[in-house]
């Protein structure tokens, strides 16, 4: 019944709600808003509801973007914040009557507006269908454990997790780890659909690289040692005098210190041009300096979990990249055809994979020329588009009978 709702190809008044903003996290912006933005190019209406809290200047402030309405919830001022900019989350999505909710990450404002909305449902309040996203785990073993939360704050995002999954009328996940996590929590196959990550742009094709080789390094420090980094900068610097590397990113924290300071510390200061956080407008142009990428990441049940956005933008650009192997990063890097796979955490393995590259210009900008056509042909945001319908319709479908958009 859901699949035919879907091929029916109905029109949906669809609510998303973010835990944070636009910026600087990257969930809403590179996963969201092109979800969003495919979604209204099929007919569909979708409103962006987000708490910008770490990004207070944009608070208050709506906009349309490519058909999408964005609304910046006002942050309260006084006592109970979090519990006032919830309420006012909740308010919106009422006053809109949304067909589906769905809500990005089963945490924070976003997972306490879907119990909110849940529980409402249930006394006849609200009656649209409840959809979560997961795109990262908390968990034992996630970023609970990585990150200095206080004991009663990890207990609650652990149980908020575990709460939203379980009870969401459907749950889209990023990865296929995250699948094999939803399942292993009880939740019937059908009611979880994998939806990845999908480009947001697809650059032209690059020219043939000139002198001197540029090396990109587009991260945010998190999913790798950085000493294992410095050592792959450093054996690369030795054999090309004239071999440069190019920075792009920002770090959530003193990742990017540490950086510099490891930089320095390892001589390659003059050898490094700092681009730091780009406007998602130029990104494509400064992605295309590049003439190869590495792509790090320890082989951890956090990094297995992730779908790497930026690895995605990467192979959009048209740029060869020497990743590990490592979680998701295999179903878009074909070894020696769309990219070069190295064993996670070998150091030697990536100075070779990358010099390789280096010496045979030609044939990588064909693998990255191969990975920017494969990006097009199967990895947009229109690709997945059956799949987040049909989880929609299924959603529809466990929620019972309403059609709010009609009336």
């Amino acid at each position: 019944m859901a699949r035919e709702m879907a091929m029916s190809h109905e029109r949906w008044s669809i609510v998303m709600i973010g835990p944070f903003g636009l910026r600087p996290r990257g969930t809403m912006r590179a996963r969201a808003l092109p979800m969003a933005r495919a979604l209204v190019r099929r007919g569909h209406r979708v409103t962006l509801l987000l708490p910008p809290w770490q990004n207070p200047e944009d608070a208050g402030r709506s906009w349309v973007e490519d058909g999408v309405r964005i609304i910046n919830l006002p942050l309260p001022r006084g006592p109970f914040f979090h519990l006032r900019l919830t309420g006012g989350i909740v308010r919106e999505v009422l006053g809109l009557r949304p067909d589906v909710v769905h809500a990005f990450k089963p945490k924070a404002y976003a997972g306490l507006t879907h119990w909110i909305l849940w529980h409402l449902r249930r006394v006849g309040c609200f009656r649209g269908a409840l959809v979560v996203d997961t795109d990262d785990w908390e968990g034992p073993g996630g970023w609970n454990d990585r990150n200095p939360y206080p004991p009663w704050q990890r207990r609650f995002f652990a149980w908020q997790e575990r709460w939203g999954m379980t009870h969401a009328d459907v749950l889209t996940v990023a990865s296929r780890t995250l699948e094999t996590l939803a399942w292993a929590m009880g939740i019937p196959p059908r009611r979880v659909f994998y939806l990845p990550n999908a480009a947001w742009f697809v650059g032209p094709p690059r020219p043939l690289p000139s002198d001197p080789p540029v090396v990109l390094l587009y991260t945010r420090f998190l999913e790798f040692r950085l000493d294992r980094l410095i050592g792959v900068m450093k054996a690369l610097a030795q054999r090309s005098p004239d071999l440069r590397f190019l920075y792009v990113g920002q770090s959530l924290g003193d990742e990017e210190a540490r950086f510099r300071e490891a930089v320095a510390g390892a001589g390659l200061t003059d050898r490094v041009d700092w681009e730091g956080w780009v406007e998602p407008a130029r990104l494509p142009e400064v992605l295309g300096r590049g003439d190869l990428a590495l792509y790090l990441m320890e082989d951890d049940l956090i990094n297995r979990a992730k779908c790497p956005m930026k690895l995605i933008d990467l192979l959009a650009a048209g740029l060869p990249v020497v990743a590990d192997a490592v979680g998701q990063v295999p179903e878009y890097i074909r070894h020696g055809e769309t990219g070069w796979l190295v064993s996670p955490g070998d150091v030697s393995a990536m100075v070779e994979a990358a010099w390789r590259l280096l010496q045979d210009r030609e044939a990588a900008w064909r693998i990255g020329e191969n990975a920017r056509r494969m990006i097009a042909a199967t990895h947009c945001w229109e690709h997945r588009l059956p799949a987040l319908e049909a989880a929609y319709a299924e959603a529809l479908a466990a929620a019972g009978p309403w059609s709010p958009s009609a009336g």
